[in-house]
This record gives structure tokens, sequence and C-alpha cells, in this order.
């Protein structure tokens, strides 16, 4: 039936009309004993139906019709009860529905003063004055509080339902974004381990082209030591794409993230390219968080990456300084190039990944170029992800201090 809402008002108008010919044919006799035709009360009941149809679009001049139309029935000498009124009441019900409180409030005064006004003055036949007053005005005020029960829970649903929507789209953004930060992850991760095992793997290709020139017997092993880099970096790439595999994948990686644990081995690795990396610890040792633990190991692999691309360095010095809740990490080179007047506006798409990975983690990253030659880079963060000590600041980062003098090349 929602699909033919006209054959419903039909429907609804017919009973309506039925119920107000029914009204006018149970009227009281009048004192003289005769009875009222029940024909003009039908013709009445018929119009005021009639104007029904209109309910929906025209509420107000509906109402104003069925309400002169029982007004008039009223004059005539019927009795106005709930079976003549029900032309009306439909109305004031549709009124209250579809247009705004105020304005069935109003409508339903004018209509109760009109019904209470006209059945008192007009009235010849001694009706009770119960009948008369009090009658009316409560079935004509029945349909307004339906109608704007109805129209407040229609619009109680209406402000849930744009609330869920607004709600799933908050969701689903939420997850889009999610989504956006674990590419930015992804693409970060792979970009440390390309950018290092290939540092890597070029140096000791160079070296092994020179050796082959002037110490052939040691070729073999620089080629063995190549070939462990490029089985390292396939294993580290397998490990970061496998990241992207679904859960229940049987060939899902299980190694665990790499951490400042396997220092030795990244050390060895650029030692077996010519880069001697000298690693010192000061303060007492803590467990750090996984974040953190990774977000370290990143920083100071692709700075060692750097040195060894970059600079003209033999020799690297990794600090870790140890405090009750930061650690602060500073990797320099023996560099000759001198230090440039001006640094440079832009640290390279190197510096910019470790300070993002940095701040990641509510740390901080500063690097540049010592007056005695070579490159330092510095970095604080917190031994915990999300505790007190995050040192993300809201703004610009704030310059570190820096390095000690025995950090500095003699």
């Amino acid at each position: 039936m929602e699909d033919h809402p006209r054959v419903v008002d039909v429907m609804v108008i017919i009973q309506v009309w039925l119920l107000a010919a029914l009204g006018s044919a149970t009227s009281l006799k009048q004192p003289t004993g005769d009875q009222i035709p029940w024909w003009p009360g039908a013709i009445l009941g018929g119009a005021g139906c009639v104007a029904l149809w209109w309910r929906r679009s025209h509420p107000r001049t509906v109402v104003a019709v069925t309400a002169v139309l029982a007004n008039t029935a009223s004059a005539v000498g019927y009795l106005i009860t709930p079976l003549l009124l029900a032309p009306l009441m439909l109305a004031l019900y549709a009124l209250a529905k579809y247009t705004d409180r105020r304005t069935s409030r109003i409508a339903l005064v004018v209509v109760v003063a009109l019904l209470v006004i006209t059945a008192m003055t007009s009235d010849h036949y001694g009706h009770p004055w119960p009948l008369k007053t009090i009658g009316p005005a409560f079935w004509v005020l029945a349909p307004v509080a339906v109608g704007t029960a109805t129209r407040l829970r229609g619009a109680y649903l209406e402000a849930a339902h744009a609330r869920a929507e607004y709600a799933e789209r908050t969701r689903e953004e939420e997850a889009r974004h999610r989504v956006d930060e674990e590419r930015m992850r992804i693409a970060r991760e792979l970009h440390d381990v390309v950018a290092h095992h290939m540092a890597l793997a070029n140096a000791l290709a160079g070296t092994a082209a020179h050796l082959a020139r002037t110490r052939p017997d040691q070729v073999q092993r620089i080629l063995d030591d190549l070939a462990g880099t490029t089985s390292s970096a396939l294993r580290e790439l397998k490990a970061t794409v496998g990241l992207l595999r679904q859960v229940d994948d049987p060939d899902a990686p299980l190694e665990p993230a790499p951490g400042l644990g396997q220092l030795s081995d990244l050390t060895t690795a650029f030692a077996a390219a010519g880069l001697t990396v000298t690693v010192t610890t000061e303060g007492e040792e803590q467990p750090l968080s996984p974040g953190v633990d990774l977000t370290a190991y990143r920083i100071v692999q692709e700075a060692l990456t750097n040195v060894a691309k970059h600079a003209a360095a033999k020799t690297a010095r990794v600090r870790l300084a140890y405090t009750h809740d930061h650690l602060t990490i500073t990797v320099s080179d023996d560099g000759d190039a001198p230090a440039p007047a001006a640094p440079s506006p832009s640290g390279g798409f190197g510096l910019m990944g470790m300070r993002e990975r940095a701040q990641s983690v509510g740390g901080r990253l500063q690097a540049g170029h010592r007056p005695e030659g070579g490159f330092t880079v510095t970095t604080e963060l917190p031994i915990r992800t999300g505790s007190r000590g995050s040192l993300a600041p809201a703004g610009p980062p704030v310059p570190l201090p820096p390095t000690s003098e025995e950090d500095r090349p003699r």
C-alpha cells in the first residue's frame, strides 16, 4: 500500500465520510419530537471529506474548510460528536504533522473558539453544556497532540539517521586516513631498506672492482659480503612488503621488526663497505617501546647510509645516551668536506624522512654540518611513545644542543 498512497487516501476518505454520515443519522431529536434529517449532515461531511484530498499539500486551507463545515452542522442543529468531527479531526492531525507547532496551536485555539461559540449561540434543542463545550474541545485537541507527536518522532528519526550517516562518513574518512598513514609508513620503510642496502651494495661493488686490479685475492671476500648484503636487502623487502598480506596468509613474515639490538649487524655491513662505525652507550640502557626501537634503528641506518653515499669519510660514530625517559642518538662522521657558510634550506629526502620518523613517535631531530668538517645528526626520542616525555613540538622543531667535544673528530 505504500506504493499507492492515493489509493490509501481514497479508502480513508470513504471511511471518514461513513463516520460523518453515521453521526448525522444518530443526532438527538428536536423538542417537538421531529428527527433532524440525516442527509444535510452527510452532505456537509462529504464536502469535508473531499477537502481531505489536499490535506498534505494545503493543510491550512483544509482545516479552514472542514472547520466551517463543522460549525455549519452545529448551527443546523446537529450534536457535535467525534463522528461529525471526523473530517476536521483528520485535517487538524495533518496540520500538526506537516506544519510547525505554532501554526497548529493557533489553528486549535481558533477551531475550539468557533465550535464553542456556535454551539452556545445556535443551540435551540437543550443539549447539555458539557457536550457543547468540553466535548468538542477535547475531540479536536486529541488529533493535534497525536499529529505533533508524530511530527516530533519523524524529526527525531531523521536526525538520528543523519547522525548515523555522519558517523559512517567519519568512520570511512578515519579508515582512509589510517590507510594513508600506513602507506606512508610502509613507503618510509621501503625507502630506508632500499637506500641503505643499495648504498652498501654500490660501495662493495666499487671496492671489488678496485681490488680486482690491485689485490685479486681479496675480491672473493668482498663478493661474499655483497651477496650477503643483497640477500639481507631481499629479506627486509619481503618482510616490509609482507605487511600488505592478509592476516591469515601462511606466507606472512614472522620476523620481528629491526631495532637497536641489530646495530652490530648494521655496523658490520658498513665495515665491509669501508666505513668503520664505532658505537658507544652512555647511561643505563633501557628497553624501548617497539615503535621507538624501530624508529631509532631506521634513523641510525639512514644517517650511516648518508655518510656512505655522500661524505668522504672513513669513520663514523654512533652515540646512544640514555636518561630516565629519553634516548639521545648522535651520528657523526669525519668527512673532510668543509662546512658551508650557510646551511642548505633543504635537508634532502633522507633528512626529511628521519625528521618525520622522529616526530611520529614524539621526538625531534637536528642535523647539520660542523665547522671542523663532517656532519652530525642528533635525535632525541622518548623511551616510550605516548609518555609525558614526548618531545614533538606543536610548531617548528626546537634545535638540540651541539654534540660534545669527544664526539668531534680530532
